[in-house]
């Protein structure tokens, strides 16, 4: 039978090694602040309740965790003050309670849900992630029992010369029986320097209430934290690899993964074709068979099936592709709707429009959509021309099955089947470039 779940994230650090005015959970990582990382994996299990403990004066992080609970940790006393902070949220609580960090990004639910497991299964008082890191140095390490249950933890600047040889390290991460937690919590002493109360404590006041605590290793760069700009890029780094394993194990081809940069939230489909050096922003969704060429940049848009991205193109928020599509090299689109089968192929820019199937947008052409106070639509019908080089001011209107002639500059309403020409007639003067180059090799003299 599964347990009852609560869960408390831990949030209140300022990050001060960050030099930055904003706190370091609300980093992004993937396009998305990194307790949002946290909190989307804890809603995956599914809890009664999740707590994010903030510190005073965090409105902007009790704002991206709503709609979930918010404690305050009133003074920055330790993790154990700071789960102090969050019982009062879980009252009358059962089963388990899970401990997690606000600025651990990338913790896998598979693991958290092993470590349930492993205290349910194990009948203990706490169970704990652990890890081996490759520098294990500033970690507390676990000293096991020969049962392989917890004896302790010894905090590294604690640590004899024999016990700083210890690889197996604490990640922080554990799961507590919630009809304990209370009552131990209560008991940690600030016995130390810093004369504050760690979480490191609890397993030896549950040892003293003959409470063992088991432990689980996973893979530690998944439980890596964040407290510097270093850090910060670690975790990406590490979140786009799995981003792109994710991609390429569900049919994507990357051609070279590493210069592919994905967000959280991208969605491609099988049978897509990713070349070199190209960025997802948040909001992107690719159907199957459509190639998205080298150095594209896409955010906010949603691009059907068979469609052409590319090379050099950007498509920004708002932008929705329907199938066979092909947008070419430095074309720019935004908040628009391109319908199956147009093509816009290159040097162009197509704002606030939308434009009808089939329809032909050529080089140089751009949609005037900004009058320096206000932003106007273009809405071009099915089966249209337009030529290169011409400008559609809006609002206007160009009707199904139009042609507008290249260099025009059009600001009125185009009817169906029609040809718009905007621009004044050529003229040629016989000889006047002669008579130019004559007087300027004057001048010189």
């Amino acid at each position: 039978m599964k347990n009852d779940l609560s869960i408390i994230i831990l949030a209140a650090g300022k990050g001060t090694r960050m030099k930055s005015a904003k706190p370091k959970v609300l980093h992004e990582i993937g396009g998305l602040p990194v307790l949002l990382h946290v909190i989307k994996t804890a809603e995956k299990l599914k809890p009664q309740k999740i707590v994010v403990v903030a510190a005073p004066g965090m409105d902007d992080v009790a704002a991206i965790a709503k709609p979930h609970a918010v404690a305050i940790q009133k003074t920055q006393k330790g993790t154990g003050d700071a789960v102090k902070a969050a019982l009062p949220a879980l009252k009358g609580a059962k089963g388990d309670v899970l401990v997690l960090y606000g600025d651990v990004p990338l913790v896998r639910v598979e693991d958290l849900k092993a470590l349930l497991k492993l205290r349910a299964d194990k009948n203990a008082g706490i169970a704990l992630v652990t890890m081996t890191p490759n520098s294990p140095g500033p970690y507390g390490r676990i000293v096991l029992n020969n049962d392989g249950t917890l004896k302790q933890i010894v905090e590294a600047k604690d640590g004899t010369a024999e016990q700083k040889k210890i690889t197996l390290c604490n990640s922080g991460i554990m799961c507590v029986d919630a009809s304990k937690i209370s009552a131990w919590v209560e008991k940690i002493k600030d016995s130390n320097k810093q004369k504050e109360f760690y979480l490191t404590d609890l397993p030896a006041v549950a040892a003293a209430e003959n409470q063992k605590t088991v432990v689980l290793e996973v893979d530690p760069q998944s439980v890596g934290g964040i407290n510097d700009r270093l850090d910060l890029a670690l975790n990406e780094t590490l979140f786009q690899r799995r981003k792109r394993m994710e991609m390429l194990e569900s049919g994507v081809t990357l051609f070279d993964p590493e210069t592919i940069y994905f967000a959280w939230d991208t969605q491609i489909a099988a049978d897509v074709v990713i070349e070199p050096n190209v960025i997802f922003g948040e909001g992107v969704s690719i159907g199957s068979g459509s190639k998205i060429r080298a150095f594209s940049h896409i955010e906010g848009a949603e691009i059907a099936e068979n469609v052409s991205i590319g090379p050099f193109a950007r498509l920004r928020p708002g932008t929705v592709i329907e199938d066979e599509v092909r947008i070419g090299n430095f074309v720019e689109v935004k908040k628009s709707s391109i319908g199956k089968g147009a093509k816009i192929n290159h040097l162009a820019y197509v704002g606030d429009t939308q434009m009808g199937d089939e329809t032909n947008f050529s080089a140089g052409a751009i949609t005037v959509n900004y009058d320096g106070f206000d932003k106007h639509k273009t809405v071009i019908g099915k089966n249209v021309m337009i030529g290169s080089n011409v400008n559609l001011v809006a609002p206007v209107k160009i009707d199904d099955g139009a042609i507008v002639a290249a260099g025009s500059t059009i600001t009125d309403n185009v009817q169906a089947n029609s040809l718009s020409i905007a621009r004044e007639r050529q003229t040629d003067r016989k000889n006047w470039a002669n008579e130019f180059r004559k007087k300027k090799k004057g001048k010189k003299k």
